[in-house]
C-alpha cells in the first residue's frame, strides 16, 4: 500500500511502488486533469507539484512521491494559481487546451519560486513544457500578466 496526499487529501493506494504518479492519479484516484503527453518527461503536460516543485508525473514513481502532491484540480484554490489562471483566460491562451494543465502549473511553480520574473526566466522556466498549437507567446505574456498581478499585491 501507498499513501499519498493530493490536493490536502490523504489516499490510501494499492499500486505496485514503481506504478508513476500519472496513473496513481487519473486511474486509481480518477483526477483526470493533469494528462499525459509523452510518457519519457519531455512535454510537460504531466506537471504536478511535489512539495511545491513541478515535478513531471509520467516518469515518477509512486514510492517517490512522498510530500504534498498538487494537481490542477488544486489551482482554483490557490492564489498564485488563481492569477495564472486568469492571465490564462484573460490573454485567450488555450486553443486545443491539452498542454494548458502542465503549462500553469509549471508557470505557478514558477512564479511561487521566483515572484517577479525576467522574460528569459520565464522562457528558461517553462523550455520543457511542450505546446502542440505554439502558443507560447501568450503563455509567455499571461505569465508576464501573472507576476504583474502578483508584485502589485
Amino acid at each position: 500500500m501507498i499513501n499519498l496526499t493530493i490536493n490536502g487529501q490523504q489516499h490510501e493506494l494499492d499500486v505496485p511502488d514503481n506504478m508513476p504518479l500519472l496513473w496513481a492519479i487519473r486511474d486509481v484516484v480518477g483526477m483526470k486533469g493533469t494528462k499525459f503527453g509523452c510518457g519519457i518527461a519531455q512535454c510537460g503536460a504531466c506537471t504536478v507539484h511535489l512539495d511545491g516543485v513541478a515535478t513531471r508525473s509520467c516518469v515518477t514513481p509512486v514510492s517517490a512521491a512522498q510530500g504534498e502532491i498538487t494537481t490542477i484540480e488544486a489551482m482554483a484554490d490557490d492564489a498564485v494559481g488563481q492569477k495564472v489562471q486568469q492571465a490564462w483566460l484573460d490573454l485567450g491562451v488555450a486553443q486545443c487546451g491539452y498542454c494548458q494543465g502542465g503549462q500553469i502549473m509549471n508557470a505557478t511553480a514558477l512564479l511561487k519560486k521566483t515572484p517577479e520574473p525576467d522574460t528569459q526566466e520565464i522562457v528558461d522556466a517553462m523550455a520543457g513544457n511542450l505546446c502542440r498549437c505554439g502558443t507560447y507567446n501568450r503563455i509567455l505574456a499571461a505569465i508576464e500578466r501573472a507576476a504583474d498581478k502578483e508584485a502589485s499585491s
